[in-house]
């Protein structure tokens, strides 16, 4: 299997860059992928954001809408969006699961307690939900999630499994990070039968905040015929408890194979991530808090020590005649300025949106070159101290 894809390594003091090959280009690591939920980076085209190595969709939301036979009638995903760079696509489980619980990050990945919404039922064969277009009741089952996954055309696919929330037992954990296992081995089994040359499948790695549950689930996907891993599943209560669990996770992990963080992506977890091994993040951070008038800077930049960004809508910047950021090469830097994009917020003009964007996406792809040169070159310790100290 996956003749057509293949990852290498470069070590540096430790710390690793790498170059993950695909049918629709290369990924050099560590990278950030952006969220194209809907095969669309909100309110922009794909030439917007061509900066980007890679993009992620969601099997979910395209299950439910347009469907995935539709887009395989446009020859898959990239050609559907007119996105011809690499791709990946989720199974679907994380929404199904999230938005069943309560919301994706607070129940998920928080430690507050749910209510039940869309998911219906889980039981050994998948996961009954409700549609949250009509209400019409649906299965997904590993299988499913593979053959839709397939139709999607995405260079990278995920299994399908159960996300648990923080609220959850031991027990129930444990409960679910097995049935997750069999789920992914079902996964694995119809990826195997389906015509796959151009798609890598990646294993996942559940256990909560649990030691001896990761070590289970570390070992199960580091002996299955994965291409690569993704640590998924409830990170705790703090940033510190999920530090802890990401490191202890890593530690555990073939260091062939690519890792890619599921949902995680501000600053301070990307610099631990790689500290780690952690080879890609995604996150809909960037792209979200720009449609709410917020733009990611350099710490000279920024209103808080402890944000990462500015607040546009903010009225210290009615008269701001600066860019965002003077030293930032994108679109939105180099024509408008901050009293500009203000007015923009509080005229409710939707361009507003679109323009931070731009520049949320290229300042993440800024930083993560900059993250790749700077472990190349030995002055990681100082990047690090600057973004992190």
């Amino acid at each position: 299997m996956y003749e057509n894809f293949s990852f290498k390594t470069k070590y540096n003091n430790g710390l690793r860059t790498g170059i993950i090959s695909t049918p629709h280009g290369i990924i050099e690591t560590p990278a950030f992928i952006f969220c194209a939920t809907k095969a669309t980076i909100k309110g922009l085209t794909p030439n917007m954001f061509d900066d980007s190595q890679i993009i992620l969709s969601n099997t979910y939301h395209l299950f439910i809408e347009p469907g995935p036979d539709l887009v395989a009638e446009h020859g898959g995903l990239h050609k559907f969006m007119g996105w011809n760079k690499p791709m990946l696509t989720d199974s679907g489980g994380y929404q199904i699961f999230s938005l069943g619980y309560g919301s994706v990050s607070s129940e998920i990945k928080g430690a507050r307690e749910f209510k039940n919404k869309t998911l219906l039922k889980i039981n050994e064969n998948g996961a009954i939900f409700r549609s949250y277009r009509n209400g019409d009741k649906k299965l997904l089952t590993p299988e499913l999630s593979i053959q839709i996954q397939n139709k999607l055309g995405a260079d990278i696919i995920l299994t399908l499994d159960e996300c648990t929330p923080f609220c959850f037992s031991k027990e129930k954990t444990t409960k679910s990070m097995h049935r997750s296992h069999r789920w992914e081995l079902r996964s694995l089994e119809e990826f195997k039968k389906l015509p796959t040359d151009n798609q890598a499948l990646y294993g996942i790695v559940q256990g909560g905040v649990y030691e001896d549950l990761r070590i289970i689930s570390t070992d199960f996907v580091n002996q299955n015929d994965f291409f690569g891993v993704a640590v998924g599943g409830s990170l705790g209560a703090t940033k510190e408890q999920m530090y802890d669990i990401v490191n202890f996770t890593m530690s555990r992990l073939r260091k062939d194979r690519p890792v890619h963080l599921l949902g995680i992506g501000n600053i301070a977890d990307i610099f631990n991530g790689v500290q780690n091994g952690i080879d890609t993040f995604d996150c809909v951070h960037p792209t979200r808090i720009a449609r709410h008038g917020c733009a990611l800077v350099m710490r000279e930049y920024r209103d808080r020590d402890d944000k990462e960004h500015i607040n546009l809508n903010n009225s210290k910047y009615k008269n701001d005649m600066s860019p965002i950021d003077t030293t930032c090469d994108c679109y939105t830097c180099k024509n408008f300025t901050k009293a500009y994009l203000h007015h923009l917020i509080k005229s409710e003009e939707m361009l507003y949106m679109s323009a931070i964007t731009i520049h949320n996406i290229h300042f993440m792809n800024r930083l993560m070159k900059k993250i790749r040169t700077s472990i190349n070159d030995g002055t990681f310790g100082q990047l690090y101290k600057y973004w992190i100290n």
